[in-house]
């Protein structure tokens, strides 16, 4: 069974689309059968990964919209994940959604036909807790939390936390918080410290012992269309993905952490 991953956090600038690409490109190679879908209207995900959002015959707008099947949509990438594209079409579902039926599970229905053709399945989200962002939650499996280390990250949590708490009640009782990445981590300062150090009494094995540090190659391959681990296999921040790839491979290998409900995993 395909596991769906939504990477959200209504703050931006945390690595989101950074992580959807490289978490991809890193499960790729572990030999992982990877979709990478792009709801976010700056389709930023969508050129990280090589591919062209001005010349896109159908993107993840027409998916929402019903005017296309997801099948159709989907695009193959030179890193080996397939992508359902975005570009800023999408800004007018964040509008039209509000009046369609079934408007926070359209992304879920467009996906049952094709999940089982896949391992693993990233959205990434916009920086917003938008329609969009909720049908990536009814959607997914589980909510994979990047997120830097510092004040102002832990009380955007907090928001994230209730968003997810509300759609596990109201329309998706498997989601589940899959873990919390820590993003553009420097070891050396103290409030990073401090931060873990909460995050690990908070979440415990739900934080990922895998951190992705500030690192000049993974800011550097975007603007070449190519995830880091393309771009420079032996960079600090490619090593890290294939790191968090393993890890999370692992942890749904060994089944030892149960589903538990939010509210329980804070």
């Amino acid at each position: 069974m395909s596991k769906i991953f939504a990477v959200a956090n209504q703050k931006g600038g945390v690595g989101k689309t950074t992580t959807c690409v490289n978490l991809a490109a890193s499960l790729v190679a572990s030999r992982r059968r990877v979709l990478l879908i792009d709801l976010d209207p700056q389709g930023n995900a969508t050129m990280g990964s090589g591919v062209d959002k001005s010349q896109l015959a159908l993107s993840s707008y027409d998916v929402l919209a019903g005017e296309a099947a997801a099948r159709d949509a989907v695009v193959s990438t030179e890193s080996g994940f397939a992508l359902l594209p975005a570009n800023g079409d999408l800004s007018a579902a964040e509008v039209e959604l509000l009046d369609m039926d079934g408007r926070e599970s359209r992304l879920r229905r467009a996906l049952r036909p094709i999940a089982e053709d896949y391992d693993y399945i990233v959205v990434d989200c916009p920086p917003s807790l938008n329609m969009l962002t909720v049908n990536a939650l009814c959607a997914a499996n589980g909510v994979l939390i990047p997120m830097q280390c510092e004040y102002y990250a832990l009380e955007g949590l907090s928001a994230l936390i209730d968003t997810i708490t509300q759609i596990q009640r109201a329309a998706n009782p498997e989601l589940k918080i899959e873990g919390i990445l820590r993003t553009m981590y420097d070891p050396r300062n103290s409030l990073t410290s401090d931060v873990s150090e909460q995050l690990s009494e908070y979440f415990g094995e739900r934080l990922y012992r895998t951190c992705i540090p500030r690192n000049v190659r993974l800011a550097e391959a975007p603007s070449y269309g190519k995830p880091a681990l393309d771009y420079d296999k032996h960079s600090k921040g490619a090593i890290a993905y294939l790191a968090l790839a393993g890890e999370m491979t692992r942890r749904h290998a060994s089944h030892q952490n149960p589903s538990r409900p939010v509210a329980e995993a804070v």
